[in-house]
């Protein structure tokens, strides 16, 4: 649904709300009402500065159909990337949970 509305500062606002926008968003469409009782929950450990950013009890949850999906990226998750620096030092805890 469109909506059009005069901001604070005088300019004319066009907003229109979008269900799925871009291709690398996380669920499918076509499979967004799937059963996924498998999954990761990704935290910071006490002490980590980012925490100060994020909020202490941030966590964002990964939820798969299948154990064997949610080990795949669970290891995928765990592997240091490239885009690290090689000085940096990676904080974020994963944790296999289940529904």
């Amino acid at each position: 649904m469109a909506k059009s509305a005069w901001n604070t500062t005088g300019v004319w606002v066009y907003s229109r709300a979008m269900d799925f926008c871009h291709a690398h968003n996380l669920v499918d469409p076509s499979e967004a009402g799937a059963e996924r009782p498998y999954g990761i929950r990704v935290t910071l450990p006490e002490g980590d500065t980012f925490r100060g950013i994020l909020g202490e009890n941030w966590e964002k949850l990964h939820w798969y159909p299948t154990e064997a999906e949610r080990d795949a990226a669970f290891e995928h998750m765990a592997v240091r990337h490239g885009y690290y620096r090689k000085s940096d030092t990676p904080t974020q805890v994963l944790e296999r949970i289940e529904r």
